[in-house]
C-alpha cells in the first residue's frame, strides 16, 4: 500500500523550491526508452535465423510476419492512450510512467519467452501488445505534466520530451545490433538475451523517471509569468472535458491534420533507404542509404524540439501552415531531384519532411492545449493518437502498393516512386485545408458552461405539476 500510495497524484505534488527543469528530464527517461520501437526493424533479419542461424530454415519466421510485431505495436500504442488517456491525466504522471515501465519491460520479457520457445504469438503478445501499452502509457505520461510546468513555453516543453521518442531509436538501433553480437555464437543469435537486458536496462530508467517526476501546486506560475488579461483568439484560458472534446469539429479537424502529416512521413521513412539505392542506383549504396536513414532520424529529432520550440513564436497553426505548403513543394520536388540525379537535391528534401514529420508529433500538445485548455490535454492527445494508428497502416500500404503497382506495370525502379511523392503532395494539400478550418472552440463546450447547464437543467422548476 506504501508503494501505491506513493504513484498518487497526492503524492507527487512538488514541494517549494523544485526545479520545474527536472520535469524534461524525467519525461526524456521515459520517452528515450521507447523511442526503441523506431530501430525494432534491426531484429527483423535475426529473427528470420534463429533456427538456420547463417541463414533462414524452413522452420524460421519470414519477414512478412514479423512485420506485424511492430504493427502491433504501433496500434496498440494509439488504441491504449486513447483507452486510458483518462485514466492517465486523473492518476498523475507517476503512476502512469510507473506503469508503462513495467508494461514496456514486460513486453521485452514475454518476446525473450517467445523467441526462446520459438512462439510468435508470444512475440505479438509480448511486444505488440503489452509493449504497445505500454508505449501509448508512456508517450501521453508526461504531456500535461509539461504544458502545466511551463504555461510560457508549451511547445519548446513538450517538444523536448517527445524529442526523446525520436532520439530513442538512433541510440536503440546501434546498441541493439552490438548487445546481439556480444550474445550470439554459433549455435545462437542472441535475440532472447538482448531483448531481456534491454527491458532491464529501461525497467530502470523508466523508473527513475517516475521518481522524480511532479506535479505543480494549485495555482503555481513560473516567476515574473503573467497569465495574458486577453488571451490570443487561438488559445483559451477555459478547459473543455475530455469526452465533450470529442463532440466539437476542431478535435477532428486536427485528428487529420496528424494523420495526413504523419501519413505522409512515416510511408517514407520506413522505404527511406530502398528508396534512394532504388531512385540513385550506382550512386546511393546500401551502406551510404543506412547512413541516410541515420541523417535522417536526427532531423527526425531535431525537428521535434526546433518546430514545437517555433510554434510557442509563430503560433501552433501557422506553424502548421509551413508543415503542409512546404511539405507539398518538397514531395513534388522529390520526382525533379531523381530525374536531374541530384542526390544533393533529394538529401536536402527529405531532411526538411522528416523534421516536419517530427515537429507535428512534437506540435500537437500544445494545438490541443489552445484549443481545449490544460485540465484534460493529457487525455486528449491520447484520444487523438489514434490518428498515428491510421496513419500506421495508411502510410507504409500507399508507398508499398503504389510502388509495387507501378512496378509490375513496366515503371523503371528509378521512377516507381513518382506517383507516391505527388500522392503524399495531395494529402498535404488536404492538411492545409484541414488547418485552415480550425476555429475556436465554441464556448457551450466549456467545462464552466456545461456545468451551468447542467444545474440548470436538474434545478426544479416550480408551479408545475
Amino acid at each position: 500500500m506504501a508503494v501505491l500510495s506513493f504513484l498518487s497524484r497526492d503524492h507527487t505534488v512538488a514541494a517549494a523550491g523544485y526545479s520545474r527543469w527536472l520535469i524534461p528530464p524525467a519525461a526524456l527517461c521515459v520517452h528515450l526508452c521507447i523511442g526503441q520501437a523506431y530501430a525494432f526493424s534491426v531484429f527483423n533479419l535475426p529473427m528470420t535465423k534463429l533456427i538456420g542461424i547463417t541463414q533462414s530454415a524452413p522452420n524460421d519466421w519470414k519477414l512478412t510476419e514479423l512485420g506485424w510485431i511492430f504493427s502491433l505495436a504501433i496500434f496498440f500504442l494509439g488504441a491504449s492512450a486513447a483507452v486510458l488517456g483518462h485514466w492517465v491525466e486523473e492518476g498523475g504522471p507517476r503512476r502512469a510512467m510507473f506503469t508503462a515501465g513495467l508494461c514496456w519491460s514486460g513486453g521485452f520479457f514475454l518476446s525473450a519467452i517467445g523467441v526462446y520457445l520459438h512462439q510468435l504469438w508470444i512475440v505479438y503478445l509480448g511486444y505488440g501488445v503489452l509493449g504497445g501499452i505500454g508505449l501509448g502509457i508512456g508517450y501521453i505520461s508526461p504531456v500535461s505534466t509539461l504544458i502545466r510546468w511551463f504555461p510560457d513555453r508549451p511547445g519548446m516543453a513538450t517538444g523536448m520530451a517527445i524529442m526523446g521518442f525520436g532520439g530513442g531509436a538512433f541510440i536503440a538501433s546501434p546498441f541493439s545490433v552490438w548487445l546481439m553480437s556480444r550474445f550470439s555464437t554459433p549455435t545462437h543469435v542472441g535475440v532472447a538475451e538482448t531483448f531481456i537486458a534491454l527491458g532491464m536496462i529501461y525497467v530502470c530508467f523508466m523508473m527513475v523517471g517516475a521518481a522524480i517526476v511532479r506535479v505543480p501546486p494549485p495555482g503555481w506560475a513560473p516567476a515574473g509569468y503573467v497569465a495574458p488579461v486577453q488571451p490570443k483568439r487561438l488559445i483559451t484560458t477555459e478547459n473543455v472535458f475530455v469526452y465533450d472534446a470529442l463532440k466539437t469539429p476542431q478535435f477532428w479537424l486536427i485528428w487529420w491534420i496528424l494523420c495526413l502529416n504523419v501519413t505522409a512521413g512515416i510511408g517514407v521513412l520506413g522505404q527511406a533507404s530502398a528508396m534512394s539505392q532504388e531512385m540513385f542506383r550506382g550512386q546511393i549504396t546500401a551502406v551510404a542509404a543506412s547512413g541516410l536513414v541515420g541523417l535522417f532520424s536526427l532531423f527526425n529529432m531535431a525537428g521535434r524540439f526546433i518546430w514545437s520550440s517555433t510554434s510557442d513564436y509563430i503560433g501552433r497553426k501557422n506553424t502548421y501552415f509551413v508543415f503542409f505548403a512546404l511539405g507539398t513543394a518538397l514531395y513534388a520536388l522529390v520526382p525533379y531531384a531523381g530525374a536531374i540525379g541530384s542526390v544533393a537535391l533529394f538529401v536536402l528534401c527529405y531532411a526538411v519532411i522528416f523534421s516536419m514529420y517530427g515537429g507535428g508529433f512534437a506540435t500537437v500538445p500544445a494545438y490541443l492545449r489552445d484549443m481545449f485548455g490544460t485540465r484534460y490535454v493529457g487525455a486528449i492527445h491520447g484520444l487523438l493518437l489514434t490518428a498515428w494508428s491510421m496513419a500506421g497502416i495508411f502510410g507504409p500500404v500507399l508507398v508499398n502498393y503504389i510502388r509495387e503497382y507501378n512496378v509490375t506495370h513496366g515503371v523503371a525502379p528509378a521512377q516507381a516512386y513518382n506517383v507516391t511523392m505527388y500522392v503524399m503532395a495531395a494529402l498535404l494539400v488536404v492538411g492545409f485545408i484541414c488547418n485552415l478550418l480550425v476555429k475556436p472552440v465554441h464556448e457551450r463546450f466549456h467545462m464552466r458552461a456545461v456545468a451551468a447547464e447542467d444545474e440548470v437543467a436538474a434545478a426544479p422548476v416550480f408551479g408545475s405539476k
